[in-house]
């Protein structure tokens, strides 16, 4: 074909060069379709993640126990709830790209990747030359808050450099590459169970969280962590993937709540192997554990009949966690607005890793069509605000980018393969359903900073769940809070 420089094809990994883009692409098309392909195993579309997730075999844990046997005795009522949340896809507004060369048995890389130097140790291994054979320069491209195709985009650069030595080869994802093959924020389940005393008090609090991993980026220790290396004729095996360890952890990111309960048991379930390829996305396993959480504190708090801002109040010892939840409602003017017909107010709080920033955040939410958000305020304290405009603009962002994968993400499958490939099939938050967003910073110059990245985002997905129900007066714990859902809570 016209401008087609070289085909090579090693296992199943096949690749064209061409001289220009759209030679390039149209190649690539025609391969596509004069390719016979086997079909992998067939993915478990009849079931939802949730429900293949729990049937799976874990590896568990208790990661938080206190035991009070009288306080249990005192408690009059039982509550118990399930969340879940589906995989979620990274969707970088520009796909993944890489520009690689061979030449004289060394390979020069550009990369957008969050890690060079663990990818330059994988990409070693598959190109089989010595990691000093190998150079990496970070270049400026497609954020991903997490681990997307930035690094298997490398290889793939790599592995057809080789194939035209001396020449540079640009690799960039289409994107229902990105969408299809990408790794995805990893789906997960949450069950909670709380007993309420006489008074409206939590005396015992249980919460159970399955997940996959939510890290397989490249590491260069444990196998090879890089799509095109699992397909090559002499393939090479992922590594195991685990947990990070707590306090910042992994799936069980955020799982020990702040509140102070005389009765707890929080216990992580591993399931190891995931049907979708997992890995880390914004905030890790703090999205799902505090939307569960936090939307179980507003369930519990109405059966006991107290005010949401207060009944937080009522469990939080920490002044510094007290001060962010009085804040915003404050500033939200929570007791003393009136929401009209079809809208309503939630709240969430967290302390992200529980060592990191403290965040609260109420939101305004329109149940005209489909759950709209039309106003944010946050209460955010970092210790020392050493950049104002730079903390309020990661909690706007946090806000907006939960707030989107709340209401709308989710990745949908069948039985052979990935079927959200195209943004008509993966939307996101449009510009013109942004909401307004007012953030408090609560400087506190005699502490250490301790950063605002990710803060928002739990609080910020369980204030959209709680102020939905306020709205409605039914309860959606599936993420994506979608019309239907909301529907379908009502009919329920």
């Amino acid at each position: 074909m016209p401008g087609v420089v070289a085909v090579m094809r090693d296992g199943s990994f096949l690749g064209v060069i061409a001289a220009r883009e759209e030679q390039a692409i149209r190649a690539s098309r025609r391969l596509q379709r004069l390719a016979q392909w086997e079909k992998g195993a067939p993915l478990p579309a009849d079931r939802t993640p949730a429900q293949y997730l729990l049937a799976q075999p874990a590896r568990s844990e208790v990661i938080s126990e206190k035991k009070d046997a009288p306080a249990v005795g005192r408690g009059v009522k039982t509550l118990s709830a399930t969340y879940t949340r589906p995989y979620i896809a990274h969707a970088s507004m520009a796909p993944s790209c890489a520009i690689a060369r061979f030449e004289a048995g060394r390979y020069e890389i550009f990369t957008h990747s969050q890690g060079i130097h663990p990818l330059s140790r994988d990409l070693a291994k598959v190109l089989n030359v010595a990691h000093e054979a190998i150079t990496i320069t970070h270049a400026q491209g497609a954020g991903c808050y997490g681990h997307n195709g930035a690094d298997d985009v490398a290889l793939d650069a790599a592995l057809l450099a080789r194939a035209v030595p001396g020449r540079y080869v640009q690799v960039q994802w289409m994107r229902e590459d990105e969408f299809a093959w990408e790794p995805y924020g990893p789906a997960m389940v949450v069950k909670a169970q709380a007993a309420l005393d006489a008074n409206g008090t939590i005396v015992d609090w249980q919460h159970d969280v399955w997940s996959y991993p939510h890290s397989t980026r490249p590491e260069g220790v444990n196998g090879v962590n890089l799509l095109a290396a699992w397909y090559l004729a002499e393939p090479h095996a992922p590594g195991v993937p685990g947990n990070p360890p707590l306090p910042p952890g992994g799936s069980h990111r955020n799982a020990i709540p702040l509140y102070d309960f005389p009765n707890q048991r929080v216990a992580n379930h591993l399931v190891v192997q995931s049907p979708l390829r997992a890995s880390a996305l914004r905030a890790l396993g703090g999205h799902a554990n505090v939307f569960a959480i936090e939307s179980f504190m507003d369930e519990l708090a109405e059966t006991a009949g107290i005010d949401p801002v207060e009944f937080r109040l009522k469990h939080l010892k920490d002044p510094r966690a007290r001060a962010v939840v009085e804040t915003v409602a404050q500033k939200a003017g929570w007791k003393n607005t009136a929401v009209p017909e079809g809208r309503g107010r939630g709240i969430g709080f967290a302390r992200y890793k529980n060592l990191g920033c403290y965040v609260a955040v109420v939101v305004e939410i329109d149940l005209a069509d489909a759950p709209r958000l039309t106003h944010a305020w946050a209460a955010v304290d970092v210790g020392l605000v050493v950049n104002p405009d730079g903390v309020i603009n990661q909690i706007e962002g946090g806000i907006i980018q939960a707030a989107s994968m709340t209401l709308k993400e989710q990745v949908s499958f069948d039985r052979d393969g990935v079927t959200s490939r195209t943004w008509n099939e993966y939307p996101v938050l449009k510009f013109s359903e942004a909401p307004q967003i007012d953030v408090t910073l609560v400087n506190r110059p005699e502490l250490p900073p301790i950063g605002s990245g990710e803060g928002a985002t739990g609080p910020t997905a369980a204030a959209i769940a709680n102020a939905v129900a306020a709205a409605s007066g039914a309860r959606v714990r599936d993420m994506p809070i979608t019309r239907e859902r909301v529907i379908a809570a009502l009919a329920g």
